[in-house]
């Protein structure tokens, strides 16, 4: 087994892996990096079908220290963004680092601190021991279905399935959810399909591209405070969009932005010409026919389930990192365990609208949390908890508060190693007036 105790190793080559991996070459942390696919780019490589545009802009979600070209239109193809991530890698000279085509199938902290790694690459099977690893695994990958009463004698996709349009060309097809890819593969429906249907479990806000000419994500709105945003923007929606209601769709069920928004200008446009129904949820199925929550029933050749996706570590020990409702990983300063050190997870919330801008302070920030952590005995993870960081509520976040909190966290990481100290003097204090059997059973307290 190899020992590479003086490195750090980054898992994935995706957008937020190689935001990383810049990150710690900038600041001179060493580091392996592992991709299991051929090439960068992570989900725009490897899970998306081959018409899709980004629903951001160019704007937001290129990263803050290198813009995309300005060739570039305002919402960038899949190609297009697979060259993004091509070019950066090679700029930044960080190829040399990246073994691909190795799959990580195991993590495991060992007692010194250290982590095991075991991997396959091609069809051998190796171990390697690293001083910490930082996962950036993504989380389009991980499919979410739904549970069906009855059995459907059609065909049953995730949308993360769906590549070409050949796949619906002359079907009568089905999509379920009301996210962007439910809207997209939908509208490439009404296209090529001989029918499209779309079933909503409940109401979405929709909203579309651009607005007067500019793309949605780059609304000046967006830098108001949520109250405000939310004012604005449906006051913009009732001018641009009218209800939803004239559309067959639902009401919102919910507050803008307490759920991820739907950026879709083709699913209004389909609705009012006809070539999109409308559907409430799925009750159950039966032989080609799927029958809905209100009675109405229709036949079709192809479901799309597009339903999202679950956070998930399979090659992390069980329950290292708890997820809460399928998607909300449960981490302090959005990368943070209280129980371990030298192992972060780093990506798992999803931007409300362009995460390019995030990626590369949120990767600087984890450089410097990082070497803080090496002057420190106890988990960064756990100090941050006892000074008082939160639990995530959402796994929605605003990009223009993050970015706030970053700067203010430049200030405040320093302030931790104090506290750090404060925590290991109680901790010796805890340790002397109370037997081994009672320290386990404080959480704050337990041996790392």
């Amino acid at each position: 087994m190899v020992n590479n105790l003086e490195k750090f190793l980054v898992v994935g080559a995706g957008p937020c892996g190689l935001g990383v991996a810049k990150a710690f070459k900038d600041a001179g942390i060493p580091y392996d990096q592992f991709e299991a696919d051929d090439e960068v780019g992570g989900n725009w490589y490897h899970g998306v079908y081959e018409s899709v545009h980004i629903i951001s802009s160019r704007n937001t979600t290129e990263y803050a220290d290198f813009p995309m070209p300005k060739t570039y239109p305002d919402f960038p193809s899949r190609q297009q963004m697979c060259d993004y991530y091509k070019d950066y890698a090679d700029t930044f000279g960080l190829r040399a680092s990246i073994e691909f085509k190795t799959k990580v199938v195991m993590c495991r902290p060992l007692e010194d601190g250290s982590w095991e790694v075991e991997f396959s690459k091609i069809a051998s099977l190796d171990k390697r021991t690293y001083k910490g690893v930082v996962v950036c695994n993504g989380h389009h990958w991980d499919k979410r279905f739904p549970e069906f009463i009855g059995k459907f004698e059609g065909e049953i996709i995730h949308s993360k399935d769906y590549k070409s349009p050949d796949q619906l060309k002359g079907k009568r097809v089905l999509v379920m959810g009301g996210g962007n890819s439910a809207c997209d593969v939908v509208s490439e429906a009404a296209r090529v399909a001989s029918e499209a249907h779309l079933s909503l479990r409940r109401g979405y806000w929709f909203l579309p591209k651009t607005l007067f000419g500019k793309p949605s994500a780059e609304s000046p709105a967006l830098y108001f405070p949520v109250f405000l945003q939310r004012m604005i923007l449906r006051l913009m929606l009732k001018i641009v969009v009218g209800n939803y209601e004239t559309y067959g769709l639902p009401k919102p069920d919910h507050k803008l932005f307490d759920h991820h928004p739907t950026v879709s200008s083709e699913l209004l446009h389909y609705l009012k010409h006809g070539r999109i129904a409308p559907h409430k949820d799925v009750a159950r199925l039966e032989g080609k026919r799927v029958y809905f929550v209100d009675g109405t029933s229709v036949d079709v050749d192809l479901i799309v389930c597009a339903t999202g996706y679950y956070v998930s570590f399979p090659f992390l020990p069980e329950n290292l990192v708890r997820v809460k409702h399928g998607n909300l990983a449960m981490l302090y300063a959005g990368c943070a365990l209280p129980d371990y050190k030298n192992v972060y997870i780093f990506g798992t919330q999803q931007v409300r609208y362009g995460v390019g801008p995030l990626i590369t302070p949120a990767a600087k920030m984890l450089a410097k949390l990082i070497k803080l952590q090496d002057k420190m005995e106890l988990p960064i993870g756990l100090v941050l908890k006892e000074s008082g960081a939160e639990l995530p509520t959402s796994h929605l976040i605003d990009p223009i508060a993050s970015l706030r909190s970053m700067r203010i966290a430049d200030f405040t990481l320093p302030l931790l190693l104090r506290r750090e100290r404060k925590l290991r003097a109680k901790f010796e204090n805890f340790k002397i007036a109370n037997s081994p059997n009672h320290l386990q059973t404080d959480p704050s307290l337990r041996v790392f």
